[in-house]
């Protein structure tokens, strides 16, 4: 997994980050779209949008689990040298990097309320809420093997389950401060910069 220094992101961390910004930027959609009457009319909208929720938190729930379990079994231990980073960085250098995307598909998704009212909005609500089951399944993992999940930042840029990244680390479950399934962990203090050197055994 390589030698020297290095920063280490939460799996689960990285996986939920989208969550938070769609959900709030689709249920603001979607509240908007209920205010229109739009081509379809409202109970329309309002029903294709329920479907829509429930088959995309299905499709995020489901995309690459398989490629998540194969990379959390064959993961290696960290080493003492790696820098844990802090949650709130890690959801914060994601948001900054798809910012524009997440502007974009709040955009279109208030456009397509004069066509289809609060589908689009519902759709990218379902969507956080399929990331949000994915970072508990995640946290289970880590539950069951009694380590946390962590990926090289140079190598998780898109996903932490993308081709790219040659597999996980991990460390034992006090590490960083972040739970199982990368929920804030309560009482835990941050350490200045958003980082922790050396991982917790």
């Amino acid at each position: 997994m390589g030698r020297g220094a290095y920063a280490l992101a939460r799996v689960a961390v990285v996986v939920r980050a989208p969550a938070g910004p769609l959900w709030w930027l689709g249920v603001l959609s979607a509240g908007t779209g209920a205010l229109v009457p739009g081509l379809t009319g409202r109970r329309i909208g309002l029903l294709a949008g329920a479907a829509l929720f429930i088959l995309a938190g299905a499709a995020a729930f489901a995309a690459r689990r398989g490629r998540y379990a194969r990379l959390a079994r064959g993961a290696s231990r960290a080493g003492r040298s790696v820098f844990l980073q802090d949650r709130a960085v890690t959801a914060r250098n994601w948001r900054r990097g798809r910012r524009w995307w997440l502007t974009a598909a709040f955009l279109a998704a208030v456009g397509s309320c004069f066509a289809v009212p609060a589908a689009a909005g519902l759709a990218m609500a379902g969507t956080a809420t399929g990331l949000w089951a994915k970072a508990l399944w995640l946290g289970g993992l880590e539950r069951r093997a009694e380590a946390l999940l962590w990926v090289r930042t140079d190598w998780a840029q898109g996903s932490p389950a993308a081709k790219a990244v040659p597999g996980y680390l991990t460390t034992g479950l006090a590490a960083g401060d972040a739970l199982p399934g990368g929920a804030r962990r309560r009482g835990g203090a941050t350490p200045p910069g958003g980082v922790t050197v050396g991982a917790a055994r």
